[in-house]
């Protein structure tokens, strides 16, 4: 039966390799909470010692995958650091809403499974959970012939974080004179690159050149992994220093940041206050794409919008600098004026 099983396409031997070979990377993400993880039927992460420290408890989750952006990774063969962008993808939202990260589960469904490249795939979800301080307890390898082409694979994941239910950040929390303080993207992230494959093939782009304006071959600057942001900004957040985040990822700057500000309230924010990345001024001029097509559909450069009083922002800011992460004061929330948010 193992034989027949192998010939549709499915190896249960080739399965177990690739959980045997990835077991140490994953532990190495573990935190004093995680009770199991690897090799049960769920992963167990104990919350008692968390509870100690919140007086109203909430759980927050976030799941999402990578888009299109792993299409490049395939065609490249380059699976080291898709992962990081998918676990950004996850944490950075849970990040928003004030979350101390906890755990990360994540999802591999594949053509043909095959232990190495699988290897290499979840290695980057372990740097990525690294850098977001969460543990990766748990997951799923699929392998799906019929479903998937031999070289192809997909990635979903799931993030857990807790919060004080009273210090949740979000519009809220948000005034009238608040600032806003945008940190800066590693680039374009993992949003937009339907279109960002489109521009490719219909300009004859090569992947492996390098452009004028860029300072590396076009692949790597459009597999540069999504920044996660916890490492940079947990104190600010563990301050009470803000009032809300902005993750900017699909809908860009503009669709994310309205999240955050309230019915009655307007976020100006002055563009000439940031430098656009190069990579988007090629996109836009390879795709002939206009200034509301980049806005809708790309980050700009900015990542994350903090959005804090104004008697914090010294502090805000001299902690950015502290971590070394550029950061830009775009703009400030008004009174509504025509919609929640107005850039010029």
């Amino acid at each position: 039966m193992a034989n027949q099983y192998k010939e549709a396409g499915v190896d249960v031997e080739s399965g177990e390799k690739a959980v045997n070979s990835i077991k140490d990377m994953v532990t190495s993400t573990y935190d004093q909470s995680v009770v199991d993880g690897l090799g049960g039927f769920g992963a167990m992460y104990s919350l008692q010692s968390h509870f100690a420290k919140y007086d109203d408890p909430v759980l927050i989750s976030g799941t999402d995958g990578v888009g299109t952006k792993l299409m490049l990774a395939i065609q490249a063969k380059r699976h080291t650091t898709i992962g990081i962008d998918l676990v950004a993808m996850c944490a950075n939202d849970i990040l928003a809403q004030g979350a101390k990260p906890l755990f990360f589960l994540d999802y591999i469904g594949i053509g043909k499974l095959l232990p190495e490249e699988v290897k290499e795939i979840v290695s980057g979800v372990v740097m990525g959970c690294k850098q977001a301080g969460l543990s990766l307890i748990g997951g799923e390898m699929a392998e799906m012939p019929g479903i998937y082409k031999q070289d192809d694979y997909d990635l979903s994941g799931f993030a857990v974080g807790i919060a004080d239910k009273k210090r949740l950040l979000g519009a809220q929390n948000v005034k009238e004179g608040d600032k806003l303080i945008g940190l800066k993207s590693s680039g374009i992230h993992s949003n937009g690159y339907s279109l960002v494959r489109k521009i490719i093939k219909d300009a004859k782009l090569d992947l492996n050149a390098t452009y004028q304006g860029l300072s590396q071959p076009l692949i790597d600057e459009l597999l540069t992994p999504t920044r996660l942001y916890y490492h940079y900004v947990k104190g600010i957040v563990e301050s009470g220093a803000i009032h809300a985040i902005a993750n900017i990822t699909g809908g860009g700057i503009a669709d994310n940041l309205s999240r955050v500000i309230p019915n009655d309230l307007t976020a100006k924010i002055d563009r000439s206050s940031w430098t656009v990345p190069n990579i988007f001024k090629c996109l836009q001029d390879w795709g002939n794409l206009d200034q509301s097509d980049m806005d809708l559909v790309f980050n700009q450069g900015i990542g994350m919008v903090l959005v804090a009083p104004e008697e914090y922002v010294q502090a805000v800011t001299n902690y950015l600098s502290d971590n070394d992460l550029e950061y830009f004061e775009i703009g400030e929330v008004v009174k509504r004026e025509q919609q929640a948010v107005e850039i010029r």
